[in-house]
């Protein structure tokens, strides 16, 4: 066993105080430099834990959710949530991912596109169940949940619960922070 002077002792938590103050402070100019930059905060920077938590659940809600049906569920609650910094992401993920121009683009009008056969039943469940939730008129309708219930199974119906509700915290902190279409 190894034992320190009272000297040793204070020398080193001097060390660990300067460290401290100076990782503070380096923290403290990068978000002045993004606030400078962009007017707010930079969210992934300034609470680094909370961003990468963020990341997990989303990748986590995606799980065996048909990566179209996820994309146009947060295009569409981009859409009802005005951020166009994740608008821009998910119409841009989806084109690539081999989704058609025009679901992108009536994704703001699925029901009456549903009719015209742009969308299936089990995609306007989804899409009316996103809706639901990000707007909560009130809470979710039974007939919305019932209607996403028939074709989604439950751990499926949760997983796409927990993409809307990630989908409406990732628009929430763009929106708050400004974040800028097409930029990091």
């Amino acid at each position: 066993m190894t034992t320190s002077t009272p000297a040793q002792t204070a020398t080193t938590q001097t060390a660990a105080t300067t460290q401290t103050a100076a990782t503070t402070q380096t923290t403290a100019q990068t978000a002045t430099t993004a606030r400078q930059t962009t007017g707010r905060v930079n969210f992934a920077k300034s609470a680094p834990k909370a961003f990468k938590a963020l990341i997990s659940l989303d990748a986590a809600a995606r799980e065996g959710l048909d990566p179209s049906l996820a994309e146009l569920v947060q295009i569409r609650s981009s859409q009802l949530n005005h951020c166009a910094y994740c608008l821009h992401m998910h119409t841009t993920d989806a084109h690539e991912a081999g989704e058609s121009k025009e679901r992108i683009a009536l994704a703001g009008v699925w029901e009456e596109a549903g009719e015209a056969g742009f969308y299936t039943e089990k995609e306007q469940a989804a899409l009316a169940l996103t809706e639901a939730v990000t707007l909560l008129p009130g809470g979710v309708p039974d007939e919305v949940y019932e209607r996403a219930a028939r074709h989604f199974e439950e751990r499926e119906l949760a997983q796409l619960i927990a993409l809307i509700f990630t989908i409406n915290s990732w628009n929430r902190i763009a929106v708050t922070t400004r974040k800028v279409p097409g930029q990091n």
